[in-house]
């Protein structure tokens, strides 16, 4: 029998079991054992995991989180990490790895392919942020959270004239402020693809009180900087990403908004909240769709690939140049998102 690895690594997302439901659902109608790392790269390393059954998957679409569970581990700064994970793969047999994860987890899993692992990617970041894919799941589930929060705070804003900062998720990108602010009528939008000073920001809650609106609502992505602030001597994670909670930019806009205006200001950072919990309809169809996806290509051998939502069709696109590029807001939309600033 063919023997397939799979793994979910990085953050947990919505929408994570559906993927693993769908791979091990084809893969066993043809055969193919699937067996599940757990704790991500960490367990490709050491081999700690199990086979996969019908009865173990059933019905965990409507779960969040991960019935594998996660870490952020990067092999390739572990000594002989890859060396590692190839005689894993050759103990249990493993013709290959689905790697679910997003652009550190894939990245990991391109250096592999590189080095003649064979690997197959499945896009997963609430970030919405890797290329070569419309959307990732996960993505619908956190900007749905983070807009009905965006959506109680402005009863609260109006009865208390107050302005709220509302921070969510977004290291490098600002998909889910920007789709989660227009959606709930936030008056400002701050992303990491388009800088703004203080004194900008202040602005527009000026222009709100001028024109006698008592309240205002800014959505920000924690990646956002206001532009001349030196943010020197931050730490990082294992992948060389900053350590965003050092930042926090929500409350440090609210504090200064306050100072510089008078009004009362308040932050409230959603955090974790967005990408946890029950998934979507779209992201557990999203998922499994690509799960099973992923699966037909593990039967064809179709290694080296990432799978990927382009339209209404799941298509195989080269798993390099998925990961290489990051898929950023374009000017246009955030154009768009500003004709309903203030």
């Amino acid at each position: 029998m063919r023997k397939i690895g799979i793994l979910t690594g990085g953050g947990d997302c919505p929408g994570l079991n559906a993927v693993i439901r769908g791979v091990v659902q084809k893969c066993l109608l043809h055969d193919i054992q699937v067996f599940g790392f757990r704790k991500g790269w960490l367990g490709a390393l050491s081999g700690d995991g199990n086979d996969l059954t019908l009865d173990m998957v059933e019905d965990i679409q409507t779960l969040g989180g991960t019935i594998l569970e996660s870490s952020r581990t990067n092999i390739m700064k572990i000594e002989n990490g890859p060396e590692k994970v190839k005689k894993v793969m050759e103990q249990l047999g493993l013709e290959g790895i689905i790697a679910v994860g997003g652009d550190d987890t894939l990245g990991v899993a391109n250096k592999l392919q590189k080095m003649g692992m064979n690997m197959i990617g499945v896009p997963k970041t609430i970030d919405n942020d890797l290329s070569c894919t419309d959307y990732t799941f996960g993505f619908d589930t956190a900007t749905n959270i983070a807009a009905d929060a965006i959506d109680r705070l402005h009863t609260t804003a109006k009865s208390h004239s107050r302005c709220f900062v509302v921070e969510v998720m977004g290291r490098h990108t600002g998909w889910i402020a920007i789709q989660a602010g227009m959606a709930a009528g936030a008056h400002m939008i701050l992303i990491p693809e388009f800088p703004k000073t203080i004194e900008e920001v202040v602005e527009k809650v000026m222009e709100r009180k001028n024109r006698g609106k008592n309240y205002c609502i800014i959505c920000v992505a924690e990646g956002f900087e206001l532009a001349a602030t030196d943010h020197t001597n931050i730490e990082t994670d294992e992948f060389g990403n900053v350590r965003l909670e050092k930042k926090e930019i929500g409350p440090s806009i609210a504090k200064l908004i306050e100072e510089k205006t008078g009004i009362n200001t308040r932050a409230t950072v959603l955090g974790h909240l967005i990408r946890g919990g029950t998934p979507t309809a779209f992201d557990r169809v999203l998922g499994t769709k690509l799960g099973v996806k992923a699966a037909e290509l593990v039967i064809d051998k179709a290694y080296g690939c990432m799978v990927a939502l382009q339209g209404n069709a799941i298509v195989p696109v080269d798993l390099d140049m998925a990961v290489t590029t990051q898929k950023r807001v374009d000017a246009e939309f955030y154009q768009h998102a500003g004709y309903f600033f203030g």
